[in-house]
């Protein structure tokens, strides 16, 4: 029988996974990224669009090909190496770094610029709201696609479209000269500013996400959820492009009305006032409080549909555990969790690449168990390099290595290893013992 969805539920398929992608990160970097990119601001959007909505992407299409779950995706890595990196992947992306920032951005954007005298203690009754109204949307799965689809998405992307309206028509400043590493090699710079979106692990969350709410539409031949699961990722990045080449523009031509800010929140509070002069906050308020809560509600989602498979604990018990870790590490502040959020992304975002490369590349790999340990192996060890350089750690004899310098010491050897692996002939039948690996 032939499976197949009426055009609304496709769009609000995409329109479900282009909220989930929309939160904090996205929000924030890429107004700071276009300030000090000024005059070469269009590469380093190229940069960033390339990790932000290119990566996202191809890792979307990556799962639909393997099969729509993690377990097919990492099929030829030891079980238990393959566990651990996924952990480690829905801890940053849920509770640990991702899924609180979301209520950190919410409040520090939203609400705070209500208060004149903001407390600690706002920020403590503001997360456990948030996080309270996301568990109560993650609470029942099945509804995930007409709540997030039908529902708050329309919302937030008419938020975004009139947003992107004035800033196209009515810039508030002239583009100036590039700053810092943007000067220099913009294009790397946008394409590692790209990392703090956390993307691509979340399209590994989110894919998995979509496929269960395609089964709940009925739809679970193969061919069907390939087909639809890429049509929700193009949908998606579409909406993802349209949003960061507006935050970009806006970040160029912010030079005016929010000089010498540090953060990209800050700028686009300052634009948006300048904007719609009293009414901006209330303007402001509404995007960012739909797009936090819609990425809080597909995080933890996620997180809680995968932990509830490997352990005893329900599903609905996940989502009261993961909302409340969320709400108690959002109160740690935005800039410190940001901080100490950079070195783990630098960790494991290239083991995430060469993942999903290694996916496209299996059929033809002559030997994909030894192809993918391998690899994958590589790009960790040197992206350990750089991530400990991100982190203060002296690892200058590393300096000979090509694109060190801004980040990428793991990209030639990552993509040496993949050449090499081609040349590994197939291996004699596999024993038991290294199946159960």
């Amino acid at each position: 029988m032939k499976q197949s969805l009426k055009l609304t539920d496709i769009t609000a398929l995409g329109f479900m996974l282009f909220a989930f992608f929309l939160g904090a990160g996205n929000i924030i970097f890429p107004p700071l990224a276009g300030q000090l990119a000024g005059e070469n601001v269009l590469p380093a959007m190229i940069g960033f669009l390339l990790t932000a909505v290119g990566l996202p992407l191809v890792t979307i299409i990556a799962i639909a090909v393997a099969g729509g779950s993690w377990g097919k995706l990492t099929q030829d890595l030891p079980v238990k190496a393959a566990t651990i990196m996924s952990v480690l992947i829905f801890i940053i992306i849920g509770p640990a770094f991702a899924a609180p920032r979301t209520g950190l951005v919410a409040y520090e954007m939203a609400v705070k610029p209500f208060f004149a005298h903001a407390d600690q203690i706002h920020l403590t009754i503001f997360s456990i709201v948030f996080f309270v109204i996301a568990m109560s949307f993650s609470w029942s799965q099945g509804k995930l696609i007409d709540v997030i689809g039908k529902v708050l998405t329309p919302v937030l992307f008419i938020g975004l479209i009139v947003l992107a309206g004035a800033v196209f028509f009515f810039p508030q400043g002239e583009i100036i000269a590039a700053q810092g590493e943007y000067l220099t090699h913009p294009l790397q710079k946008g394409f590692l500013e790209g990392y703090n979106t956390m993307d691509t692990f979340g399209a590994l969350m989110f894919g998995v996400l979509i496929v269960d709410a395609l089964r709940g539409k009925g739809i679970i031949e193969q061919k069907a959820t390939t087909k639809y699961l890429i049509c929700a990722g193009l949908i998606a990045a579409v909406g993802l492009m349209f949003v960061y080449v507006s935050l970009f523009y806006l970040g160029a031509t912010s030079s005016v009305v929010a000089a010498g800010a540090d953060n990209g929140g800050v700028i686009l509070s300052l634009y948006v006032q300048a904007l719609f002069g009293s009414y901006g906050q209330v303007v402001l308020t509404i995007i960012v409080l739909l797009a936090c809560l819609t990425t809080a509600i597909g995080l933890i989602s996620a997180c809680s549909d995968y932990f509830s498979s490997l352990t005893s604990i329900s599903y609905k018990k996940w989502v009261v555990i993961n909302g409340v870790a969320c709400a108690v590490v959002a109160n740690v502040g935005l800039s410190q969790l940001i901080a100490l959020s950079v070195p783990v992304l630098f960790a494991l975002y290239p083991v995430a690449i060469a993942l999903v490369v290694l996916t496209f590349l299996r059929n033809k790999l002559p030997n994909p168990r030894i192809a993918y340990r391998s690899v994958i192996l590589v790009s960790l060890v040197f992206a350990l390099v750089d991530a400990a350089k991100v982190a203060g750690v002296d690892v200058s004899a590393f300096n000979v290595l090509p694109l060190f310098d801004v980040g990428m010491g793991w990209l030639l050897p990552t993509v040496a290893a993949m050449i090499c692996v081609f040349f590994i002939g197939k291996s004699e039948q596999p024993t038991l013992a290294e199946d159960a690996a």
